[in-house]
C-alpha cells in the first residue's frame, strides 16, 4: 500500500513545478507567490472576471499559490510571515488542510522540525495532521522514503553536474542540485525530529467545575515539558468510578484555540471523575486527574427547589397585552387602525403629507415648553433636517415642568414604538376623565407619531436617562438610535457631527445655553452613553455592588459610566453556574452573625469559591474606592443568584442595611468619587432588559 502511495506521490511530484534552487531562491519565490496571490484574490473578489471557466481556473491557481506560499513560510521557519498569512486569509483560502505532492501538510512540517511557535499558530487556525499517518510505522516509513528519494535525486544531479560540460543546461542542473540538497536536509531534520520525539507528559493542570445541573466544564493546560513534540490534540474521559472502569465517555479536542471542554448530558446528583491526556505525533501521553477529583452536576436552585424568577413572565405579559387589545378592538375609535394601509407606498405618501401640513414640520427654535428630539447616528454622522437642524417636534407649549412620572412613562412607551397609534386611540377613549396626566401623555403620543411620520421611521430608539432643561423654560426629551445600514430618508440627511457643531450658530450666551445648544455640545457624550449601554457582559459569574440613593420623586442606582446598564461589578470566574454545594456553603456563611471565620488552607483548597470571592471583594472595593476595613460590615445577598440568561449570573454585595439607600441630604460614606453615575431605577431596569 505504501509503495503504491509513493508511486502516486512521485507522479504528482513530476507534475509539480521544480523546487527552489536555494533557501534564498525559496524566499524570493515565496514572497513573489504571496504578492501574486494577493493581487489575484482582490481581482477575484471584485468580480472583474467573467466566465465561469476563467474564475474556476483563477481560483485553483490562487489556492495553489497560497498553499505554496504557506509551505515555504513554514519550511523556512518564518513565524512572522506565517502569522501574517493566517491573519489575513481563511483556512480555505490558504488550502490549509490539503496535503502537497509529498503527502505532507504545513502542520506536519512544523511539528516534525519541532517548531513549536509555528505549530501552535497553525493549530489555532484549525490546521490538522496528514491523514496518511495512520500509525507510527506509516509515518516513519513515509519519512524514510522522502529522505531516500531526496538523497537519490541529489546523487543523480551531482553526477550530471560533474560529468557534463559547462553550458546553460549545466547551470540549470546546478540550481536544481542546490534545491534538492536543501530539501534533503529538511527531510533529514524532520526524520530526526520524529525519531527523537517522545510521547507528551500529562497536562500540567486540569480544573473541573460544575457548569449546570446536567454538565461539567473541564479546563486544562499544556504539559510543562518542552522536550517532547508539539501537542496536537487532547482527550477528555469521564467515569463514575475513580478507576475509570467502566468508562462512560470520552471526547477528543483538536481545536486548540481554547483549552476547555463542556461535558453535556450528565445526570444531576451523580459524581463524575474526569481525566485528560495529551497527544503528539508519538501517541497519547499519561492522563492527568482533575482538581477536584470529581464533581456533581447541580444548580443552586436545587437547594430549595426554587423556580426561575422570570419563567413565563414574558409570555404572561404578551397574553395580557393581547387581552387588552381584544377588549378595545371593537371600539369605534379603532376603525381607522383596522383600515390603515400597510404598504410602504402609502406610508411614504402619508409621511410626505406631514411635510406640508401646518404645524407638522420640524422646529428650528424652542419656545417655552416640552419637546421631543430624535438622534439617529451612524459612525461619526448624524441625521439632520434640510435646514441642518437636529429633528425636534413640540409636545406641549404650555408645559413648563416635566413630572418624573410622565418621563418614566415615556421611557416605557419606548419599548412599544410600533404600537403608538393603538396607544393613542386607547388614551383618546380615556380623555373623558379630563385628567391632566392623560392629556400630557396623549400629547406625548401625538409628538411621537409626528416624529415617526416626518422621519418615516417607527423605531426612535432608546430614551436618554434624563431630559435637557434650560433657564428659558424649555425641556428636551432625547431619543438615541444607531443606524447599522446605509439608509436614505425623505426629509433628513446625514452630516458629520463635527461639521454640525462647527456650523451651528448659537442664539444663546455661554452662561445660559438653550436646551438645543446644550444638546449639540454634549451630543458625543450621549452617543457614547448609548453605545456603552448596549454592551453585553461576557459569560461568567460576577460580583455586583448595589448602592441606591433616594430623592423626592425617584430612587437612583449607582452604575459604572463604562457599562451603565449593569451594576458596579467585577468578574469572579468564567463559569456562571453556582452549584448546589457552593450555595449551601453561602447559606451557611450568611447564617453566621459574626464575621466570616478564617478557613484553613485545606478548606480553601476544597472550596475554590471562597478564594474567588476573596479576590473579587478586594477588587470590587478598590474599584468603588471603599477601604477594605470599612467593608467588614458588608453582606452577600443570600436570597438568590441573579441570572441574566444562561451565560451571566450575579452575586450581590450589599452595604449595611441602613446604608443601602441614602436619603436626601444624608452623608453617604459608600459612594465612589469618579467614573460612575446614578440612573433612575426604572431607567436602569429598562436598560437591563435591553
Amino acid at each position: 500500500k505504501m509503495t503504491q502511495q509513493m508511486r502516486d506521490l512521485q507522479l504528482a511530484q513530476a507534475r509539480k513545478p521544480p523546487g527552489p534552487s536555494s533557501p534564498n531562491a525559496a524566499k524570493r519565490l515565496y514572497r513573489n507567490l504571496s504578492g501574486k496571490f494577493r493581487v489575484n484574490y482582490t481581482s477575484f473578489d471584485e468580480g472583474s472576471l467573467v466566465g465561469r471557466g476563467e474564475k474556476e481556473k483563477l481560483r485553483k491557481s490562487y489556492l495553489f499559490q497560497s498553499n505554496a506560499a504557506l509551505f515555504e513560510a513554514v519550511e523556512l521557519q518564518d513565524l512572522d510571515r506565517v502569522q501574517e498569512m493566517l491573519k489575513h486569509y481563511s483556512p480555505e483560502e490558504l488550502d490549509l488542510n490539503t496535503p502537497n505532492s509529498e503527502g505532507l501538510l504545513p502542520l506536519d512540517v512544523a511539528i516534525m522540525t519541532n517548531n513549536a511557535p509555528i505549530a501552535r499558530a497553525l493549530l489555532q487556525a484549525g490546521a490538522k495532521e496528514s491523514p496518511h499517518f495512520v500509525s507510527l510505522e506509516s509515518r516513519s516509513l513515509h519519512l524514510s522514503t522522502l529522505v531516500r528519494e531526496a538523497e537519490q535525486r541529489v546523487n543523480e544531479l551531482m553526477a550530471q553536474v560533474v560529468n557534463e560540460a559547462p553550458n546553460a543546461d549545466c547551470s540549470e542542473k546546478e540550481k536544481q542540485l542546490k534545491a534538492w540538497e536543501w530539501r534533503f536536509r529538511l527531510y533529514k531534520r524532520m526524520k530526526a525530529g520524529f525519531e527523537h520525539a517522545r510521547v507528551p507528559d500529562a497536562p500540567s493542570s486540569v480544573h473541573l467545575s460544575v457548569a449546570s445541573s446536567s454538565s461539567l466544564q473541564v479546563t486544562f493546560w499544556e504539559p510543562l515539558s518542552v522536550n517532547s513534540a508539539v501537542v496536537t490534540k487532547y482527550k477528555v474521559e469521564w467515569s463514575c468510578s475513580p478507576t475509570f472502569s467502566p468508562l462512560l465517555g470520552e471526547a477528543v479536542i483538536d481545536k486548540l484555540k481554547e483549552l476547555h471542554f463542556t461535558i453535556q448530558g450528565l445526570v444531576s446528583g451523580t459524581a463524575y471523575h474526569i481525566r485528560v491526556s495529551a497527544y503528539n505525533m508519538k501517541g497519547w501521553g499519561p492522563p492527568q486527574a482533575s482538581v477536584p477529583p470529581f464533581a456533581i452536576p447541580s444548580n443552586w436552585r436545587e437547594y430549595d427547589g426554587r423556580a426561575p424568577r422570570r419563567r413565563g413572565q414574558a409570555e404572561a405579559l404578551d397574553h395580557l397585552l393581547a387581552q387588552v387589545k381584544t377588549v378595545h378592538q371593537h371600539c369605534i375609535c379603532h376603525e381607522p387602525c383596522k383600515n390603515q394601509p400597510q404598504s410602504r407606498k402609502h406610508s411614504v405618501s402619508k409621511s410626505l403629507k406631514h411635510l406640508f401640513h401646518p404645524g407638522s414640520k420640524f422646529l428650528k427654535t424652542l419656545k417655552r415648553g416640552l419637546y421631543l428630539t430624535a438622534i439617529f447616528y451612524k459612525d461619526d454622522n448624524i441625521l439632520v433636517t434640510h435646514e441642518d437642524q437636529i429633528p425636534v417636534v413640540e409636545i406641549d407649549d404650555t408645559y413648563s415642568c416635566l413630572l418624573m412620572q410622565d418621563f418614566l412613562w415615556l421611557t416605557k412607551v419606548s419599548c412599544m414604538w410600533d404600537e403608538i397609534l393603538w396607544l393613542r386611540q386607547c388614551v383618546t377613549v380615556s380623555q373623558s376623565s379630563c385628567s391632566c396626566i392623560l392629556q400630557t401623555r396623549f400629547k406625548m403620543l401625538l409628538a411621537i407619531s409626528q416624529m415617526q411620520g416626518l422621519l418615516g421611521i417607527q423605531d426612535l430608539g432608546q430614551v436618554f436617562f434624563e431630559p435637557i432643561k434650560d433657564k428659558q423654560g424649555n425641556i428636551l426629551i432625547v431619543t438615541l438610535k444607531e443606524v447599522k445600514t446605509n439608509q436614505t430618508f425623505e426629509s433628513v440627511r446625514w452630516v458629520p457631527i463635527c461639521k454640525l457643531q462647527s456650523s451651528r450658530k448659537s442664539v444663546s450666551s455661554p452662561e445660559e445655553p438653550t436646551a438645543l445648544d446644550t444638546l449639540l455640545i454634549s451630543v458625543q457624550d450621549k452617543l457614547a452613553y448609548h453605545q456603552r449601554s448596549s454592551h453585553a457582559l461576557s459569560a461568567g459569574l460576577y460580583l455586583g455592588y448595589l448602592k441606591l440613593c433616594s430623592a423626592v420623586d425617584q430612587i437612583r442606582v449607582l452604575v459604572p459610566e463604562q457599562l451603565p446598564n449593569i451594576l458596579c461589578h467585577v468578574k469572579i470566574r468564567s463559569n456562571p453556574n453556582i452549584s448546589r454545594e457552593e450555595w449551601e456553603w453561602l447559606q451557611k456563611m450568611a447564617s453566621v452573625e459574626e464575621p466570616l471565620p478564617t478557613e484553613s488552607e485545606a478548606d480553601r483548597s476544597q472550596n475554590p469559591l471562597f478564594q474567588e470571592l476573596q479576590v473579587a471583594i478586594k477588587e470590587l472595593m478598590t474599584l468603588v474606592n471603599i477601604p477594605l476595613q470599612e467593608a467588614k460590615d458588608f453582606r452577600l445577598y443570600s436570597q438568590e443568584v441573579l441570572d441574566f440568561g444562561d451565560q451571566v449570573s450575579f452575586l450581590l454585595l450589599l452595604p449595611p442595611s441602613d446604608d443601602v439607600c441614602t436619603a436626601p441630604g444624608q452623608n453617604n460614606p459608600y459612594t465612589p468619587r469618579s467614573g460612575f453615575l446614578t440612573l433612575p431605577l426604572q431607567i436602569f431596569e429598562l436598560g437591563e432588559e435591553r
